[in-house]
Parts: structure tokens; C-alpha cells; sequence
């Protein structure tokens, strides 16, 4: 199925066949593909580049299809990455965080940081924490080779 271009969001670099690869949703998704391109809020004059998960109900692209500018998709793999070494480590903790301590990391960025931490205003943080890692623990083989993936085309880019 191919992504739509006629829409407001413009496609310009694109992945037709995400539904073969969306995780364990693999061939069981309505997620049928990724693209970078304008995003659809540009105003005249004013051009951002976004990227789009697009979704297919069976009968007609779906509103659910969601839209991200760029930055905030590195941020997204950023807080992927730095969750996912926490976890590497959580053992050590009782409830797989020091309550006493719940940010995990302050990462700096554009002159401020982005504050890792776990969320203590969630009522059954200590049940939800749990199922959190095991999900975690259950998704590394996928979560693993796409790390692995972007870190080799990191490295390919002088990063």
C-alpha cells in the first residue's frame, strides 16, 4: 500500500512497507507506513520537516495517523535509549527505581536539559514500573536491533 501524497503532510522520504517491519505488530498492523517530509502546520513561507506514522484502517487512512517534527522524534529515541539503561540496572533497586531519588538523568540540550525520570505522580507507579521493564525485557530483541541499526549509521555519519 502506498503512503498518500496528496495530502497535507508532503512525503518525501518514505517507507511504504512498515506493516512487514512494526515490531511484534509485524503483519498485523494498520500502521502501513513511515515518512519524512513538509510537515502539514507549515505556514507560507515557513517550512518544517515532520515525520508521520501513517495508519490504514482497511478502508481509508486513518485521523489517528500521527505527525512529529523531527526534533522531537530524536527526543522520543533519546528518552527510548536512556530508559532502556536504566532498566539494564534497575535490579538493584527494590521497586526498580530509588523512590527517594526518581530522576534517572538530566540530559542537556539547547542550552536547558531533558529530565529523565520516573513518574511518582502515577498512583500505581510500583505495579505499572513493573509491567513497564517486563514489557521492556519482553520487546529487547526488536528494541536491541533497531539500537544496534541506528548506532552503526550513527557511527557511518561521524556521530
Amino acid at each position: 500500500m502506498r503512503i498518500p501524497s496528496a495530502l497535507k503532510h508532503k512525503p518525501v522520504i518514505v517507507s511504504d512497507n512498515y506493516e512487514n517491519i512494526d515490531g511484534r505488530y509485524a503483519y498485523n498492523t494498520d500502521a502501513k507506513g513511515l515518512s519524512l517530509g513538509l510537515a502539514q502546520w507549515n505556514d507560507r513561507g515557513k517550512i518544517d520537516i515532520s515525520a508521520k506514522v501513517w495508519r490504514h484502517t482497511g478502508e481509508k487512512w486513518s485521523r489517528q495517523s500521527e505527525e512529529l517534527p523531527l526534533h522531537r522524534v530524536l527526543d522520543l529515541a533519546i528518552l527510548v535509549c536512556r530508559a532502556k539503561h536504566h532498566f539494564q540496572e534497575a535490579y538493584r533497586y527494590e521497586k526498580l527505581y530509588d523512590p527517594g531519588k526518581p530522576v534517572i538523568d538530566r540530559i542537556g540540550l539547547q542550552g536547558d536539559a531533558i529530565t529523565v525520570a520516573v513518574c511518582t505522580d502515577n498512583e500505581k507507579i510500583d505495579e505499572d514500573i513493573k509491567l513497564f521493564c517486563q514489557a521492556l525485557s519482553n520487546d529487547d530483541e526488536l528494541i536491541g536491533e533497531r539500537l544496534r541499526t541506528l548506532s552503526r549509521i550513527l557511527k557511518e555519519m561521524g556521530y
